[in-house]
């Protein structure tokens, strides 16, 4: 254990804050359903920016990201599109303004405004998203969850709490005591306050993690000086042809072993299926987490596309300055690290634990571990608050009580709040490794998301059974898929999990009646989006012969291609400026600007008229 009592004074302070921020919101988080959910939609944009760009600046993310960055070096920042992380580009573009225009609470509220309250399928689609929803939130608790674990474990060696504990822990649950506990300090925080105190937290936490990834961003560059990377040639290179060649043979034997178990050898195959599924994927707008309460709660359709841009400006830059600095350190000292798990083999994801363990000083440590904890919670909190808003607002005051007072909104709140982090750590228990989780969440369950959620934009025939059946085909066999397929060759089932969730949602959208005429229309008139409109615009515009239907498919697209350019270059731009790549780093900011330049004119300064 290496923690200085300036450390741990550093990591309690935070934890102690979360505390008082919990306490100090609880107030303003009563006031309603609205206010607790999503903030009043009284928070500025860049506030809710900040908040979901520090829930993405997650513990388990990181270091999953580490152990890439160390493989496969530059080229690592490509497999994150595995999520995809140009979403983002598609709702700043435009999808963000599209869900914000619905002023609805959550995503299945969301779906009466495009099917209708009744009708055939309406009950069906309603549960089924909700059923995603849990599905996908209690998997990201539980990811965050082993995560965490797995960090704490290497700074608080279980042979030095246990005498002081009243039970036996065996040791593969270790990380899963370890993560109950700084869980608690999530839940309370976030249940007693709500979007408040949520976005407060996620405020302060980024606020850590910038001081502290500059800090480390200028110990990696000094430790660099004299000491160049041993490392194959191709790393340095973001480039790929049809293989990865990546050869570590002489360097760090393992890692070829580490290539051939993530199934990435065939890289040029390997980013042609993922960017096809991240197109869908992100076509198919944010998913109903964390990612869609944020948005729903912004002031205004232009805000949510505002907020959606904040994010990649202020997460990527000093997300990659960090997963860089540590990769660095990593390879610098890797035969100094002791990186055997509990059964003798090498665990590449406990290398940003064991670099801040070993290499880091005192004051810089403690900065580091309290930033990365609230990275968990801002996660885990931001994740729990989806769910509560899923089971409150669409299963309790739907179904249930549909005339609860406000008191009783806000106890049912809190002891929902309970039931979902008492469920999460359930399924962090069934977790053993982060990179198989994601691969499980990316490729399966949100593989069977996609297909439908894709057609609700922008066709409008599909309707509320085509939906229902369209999910649960893409659900089920996603699930069969996960039971059958090693999580790392999912990703090559991807086209024919697309085909069978297409094939249900149609058959099921013309087994059934059209959806309400009248309802088409004020969707229609209200988001205003482009696709297959035509019998629905037609019957606007004999309504209202001044209507100006949503021509903008091709800026939206150009702006996507320019938004995602520029998503790469500030994701590259801080690990050539760490590597100190002079002419790289050059090229980069140069495109950049370019790009900036263009954004500004073919999006910022057209935003009201979108």
């Amino acid at each position: 254990m290496r923690l200085h009592a300036v450390d741990i004074a550093i990591i309690v302070l935070y934890l102690l804050s979360t505390i008082f921020i919990g306490l100090w919101y609880r107030k303003k988080a009563r006031i309603n359903k609205e206010s607790y959910m999503l903030g009043g939609k009284s928070l500025p944009w860049y506030k809710l920016g900040l908040s979901d760009a520090s829930d993405m600046f997650d513990i388990s993310g990181t270091m999953w990201m580490v152990s890439l960055c160390f493989v496969y070096g530059m080229k690592s920042i490509w497999i994150p599109w595995l999520w995809p992380v140009f979403n983002q580009v598609f709702l700043m573009m435009y999808l963000s303004r599209w869900l914000r225009r619905s002023n609805a609470t959550t995503g299945a509220e969301w779906l009466a405004t495009r099917f209708g309250k009744t009708g055939p399928g309406v009950a069906g689609s309603h549960i089924i998203v909700i059923i995603f929803a849990l599905l996908s939130c209690l998997a990201f608790m539980g990811y965050g969850f082993i995560g965490l674990g797995k960090f704490i474990e290497i700074f608080v060696p279980w042979d030095l709490i246990k005498g002081y504990i009243p039970f036996n822990v065996a040791p593969q649950y270790v990380p899963h005591v370890y993560g109950i506990i700084f869980t608690l300090f999530a839940m309370f925080y976030s249940i007693l306050g709500g979007m408040h105190s949520i976005v407060m937290g996620d405020m302060i936490k980024y606020g850590i993690m910038t001081v502290a990834c500059v800090w480390i961003g200028f110990i990696a560059v000094n430790h660099m000086h004299g000491n160049p990377l041993n490392v194959p040639n191709g790393w340095y290179s973001p480039f790929f042809g049809t293989h990865l060649n990546l050869n570590w043979a002489n360097i760090i034997t393992e890692v070829n072993a580490k290539i051939k178990s993530d199934g990435y050898s065939l890289f040029g195959l390997f980013f042609m299926m993922m960017t096809f599924k991240g197109f869908f994927a992100a076509l198919a707008g944010p998913a109903p987490n964390y990612d869609m309460q944020k948005i729903l709660s912004t002031r205004s359709p232009e805000e949510a596309s505002k907020m959606s841009g904040f994010v990649n400006i202020i997460l990527l830059p000093i997300r990659y300055t960090l997963i860089i600095s540590l990769t660095v350190l990593g390879l610098l000292y890797f035969h100094q690290m002791n990186l055997k798990d509990d059964t003798g083999a090498i665990d590449f994801e406990r290398i940003l634990p064991a670099v801040i363990n070993n290499f880091l000083p005192v004051g810089l440590v403690g900065l580091l571990l309290a930033g990365l904890l609230g990275a968990f919670m801002s996660t885990f909190s931001g994740t729990m608050n989806a769910a509560q808003a899923y089971i409150v607002n669409d299963i309790y005051l739907k179904y249930i009580n549909p005339k609860a007072a406000n008191r009783k909104i806000i106890i049912a709140n809190y002891l929902v709040g309970i039931v979902v982090v008492a469920a999460g750590v359930m399924v962090g228990f069934s977790i053993k490794d982060i990179n198989l989780a994601l691969q499980w969440i990316v490729s399966a369950l949100y593989g069977g998301y996609v297909i439908s959620n894709v057609l609700k934009w922008h066709w409008w025939r599909f309707n509320a059974t085509g939906f229902f059946w369209g999910m649960l085909t893409g659900i089920g066999t996603s699930m069969i898929f996960s039971l059958i397929i090693p999580p790392n060759e999912l990703l090559n089932w991807i086209p024919l999990l697309f085909f069978l969730s297409l094939a249900g949602s149609v058959i099921g959208s013309y087994a059934s009646p059209q959806t309400d005429m009248e309802v088409l229309k004020s969707f229609y008139a209200n988001v205003r989006p482009w696709g297959f409109w035509e019998p629905v615009k037609q019957a606007v515009l004999a309504d209202d012969p001044s209507f100006q239907p949503n021509k903008n498919f091709k800026i939206n697209m150009f702006n996507v291609v320019i938004g995602t350019m520029a998503q790469c270059c500030l994701t590259i731009l801080p690990m050539y400026l760490v590597l100190r790549q002079k002419m790289p780093l050059l090229c980069t900011v140069g495109i950049l600007a370019v790009l900036m330049v263009i954004l500004k004119k073919t999006w910022w300064n057209k935003l009201k008229d979108y």
